[in-house]
């Protein structure tokens, strides 16, 4: 579908680069409904610096768009990758400074919660690497309440766990927490369709980020703060 100046086409780009189930989704949006997915790509982890904005030209000529027509973005802000988050928002950064659209910026936990489609108090978490986990604190319902987002120690977060509704798509993760005697729902990794539909949702509430203020949520320290020496 083409946009034609008396029915103007608006979009949507959502971007996920988190970690090595990276992915760009484009949305079909209005002011008075929720995205329509267009489509979805996934994105090879390790690759985003060369293979993101290529992806993103792509899509949008794929379906006869240009990036004119691009109404907003939708970006996962953290946890995870530290290359790959530094590439999926400088990108962003780029495009929305050049058209001047809205950002929303989006927890990878928050979107785990969501996804498990589950209304309540409960724990999404997400495999952090050295024994450690992202966690996240939620209340779900028509809206979301976020309580808490940290980095436990493996060992920390099953034992805080055991007597809440764990939402995760680690099968590892899953497994140790429902030998922990934890409820779990094993979910899929979402897509970037799914935090195009998060991201329209704030950017309609008017709950955006501006280009020089999008950040990355690390949770934890880089690699390079961890071990560098105090200065004396």
């Amino acid at each position: 579908m083409t946009s034609s100046p008396d029915h103007p086409v608006q979009l949507l780009l959502a971007v996920d680069t988190s970690g090595k189930n990276g992915s760009i989704a484009l949305a079909r949006v209005s002011p008075s409904n929720t995205a329509q997915l267009i489509e979805t790509i996934p994105l090879t982890g390790g690759t985003f610096s060369a293979e993101l904005v290529p992806q993103i030209a792509s899509l949008l000529e794929k379906h006869s768009f240009t990036k004119d027509d691009l109404a907003g973005f939708a970006v996962v802000s953290g946890p995870g990758s530290f290359t790959g988050l530094r590439v999926g928002l400088a990108a962003i950064k780029g495009l929305a400074e050049a058209l001047r659209k809205p950002i929303a910026a989006i927890s990878l936990l928050e979107v785990i919660a969501r996804n498990g489609k589950i209304e309540g108090r409960l724990c999404a978490a997400l495999d952090a690497g050295r024994n450690e986990v992202y966690v996240g604190d939620y209340e779900v319902s028509a809206e979301i309440r976020t309580f808490s987002e940290r980095l436990l120690q493996r060992e920390d977060f099953l034992a805080e766990a055991k007597h809440a509704l764990v939402v995760t798509p680690d099968p590892a993760l899953a497994d140790s927490a429902r030998q922990a005697g934890c409820r779990v729902q094993e979910i899929e990794y979402p897509q970037a369709g799914v935090i195009a539909r998060i991201g329209w949702e704030r950017i309609r509430r008017g709950e955006i980020v501006r280009p020089e203020d999008l950040e990355a949520n690390y949770i934890r320290r880089s690699d390079a703060e961890i071990f560098s020496k105090p200065r004396t």
